[in-house]
């Protein structure tokens, strides 16, 4: 009589395999929960465009209502940026007056823009007595004119005094640093008379170390006794 075969028996799972089930089971779920995460919500995503375009200004285009029914919505950008372009504008437009008024006076000045920075030069010569930070009776209307020009746009504004390298003889003062630095405070208190506010306004004073011209010739002096305001229109 024939022997029966043995059936043969099913192999055992190596151990190794049930681990790596279990961890690509937690990757697969790992990757859906960072999909689900990741789905970009649109009535989110027009809100943050809407806030940031009324912010700079532009017209108030989006309307929630339509936010979850059209997805497309319409971005008009004529007026993006008026603040930007409207200030800067004004400024350059401020400047030019002011000059034209200092002019009439007397007094030498000059506008400069590199970049973001603007500066308005103005000569010292008719704005302080020499070796004092005081400003002549005379040219405070000015300096005050000055301020309510410039507080209009509100841009952040450095004053710098500068002068000639003529050492300085007798007096409170032991050097052109510490003149240059009281005559830009001098202007500083003006302004804040004048209501432009404090926390856009700082003072510097560099006496004869930035020069405009050389310092060989009384034109040349003469270029460099001024008081600067520097105006920062970078993200304005």
């Amino acid at each position: 009589m024939a022997r029966k075969k043995k059936e043969p028996e099913c192999k055992t799972i190596p151990a190794w395999l049930i681990s790596f089930g279990d961890l690509m089971s937690l990757v697969l779920t790992f990757f859906i929960l960072l999909f689900s995460m990741g789905t970009i919500s649109l009535e989110k995503f027009h809100m943050v465009i809407k806030g940031f375009t009324e912010y700079l200004g532009g017209r108030k285009v989006f309307y929630e209502e339509k936010v979850l029914k059209q997805s497309n919505i319409p971005t008009e950008f004529k007026n993006m940026y008026p603040r930007i372009k409207n200030k800067r504008r004004k400024l350059m437009k401020n400047l030019a007056e002011i000059k034209a008024m200092l002019k009439k006076q007397g007094v030498n000045a000059e506008v400069v823009a590199h970049g973001s920075i603007v500066r308005l030069r103005v000569n010292t010569d008719k704005m302080f007595p020499p070796g004092s930070d005081k400003p002549y009776k005379l040219a405070l209307p000015l300096l005050q004119e000055i301020c309510k020009k410039l507080k209009i746009t509100e841009f952040p504004l450095t004053i710098e005094g500068h002068t000639d390298n003529t050492p300085i003889r007798g007096g409170r003062f032991k050097d052109n640093v510490e003149l240059s630095l009281a005559r830009a405070l001098s202007v500083l208190k003006i302004f804040l008379k004048c209501g432009y506010p404090k926390d856009l306004m700082h003072v510097r004073g560099y006496g004869p170390y930035r020069p405009i011209a050389p310092n060989t010739t009384p034109q040349g002096r003469a270029k460099n006794r001024r008081v600067e305001f520097v105006i920062e229109t970078k993200d304005y």
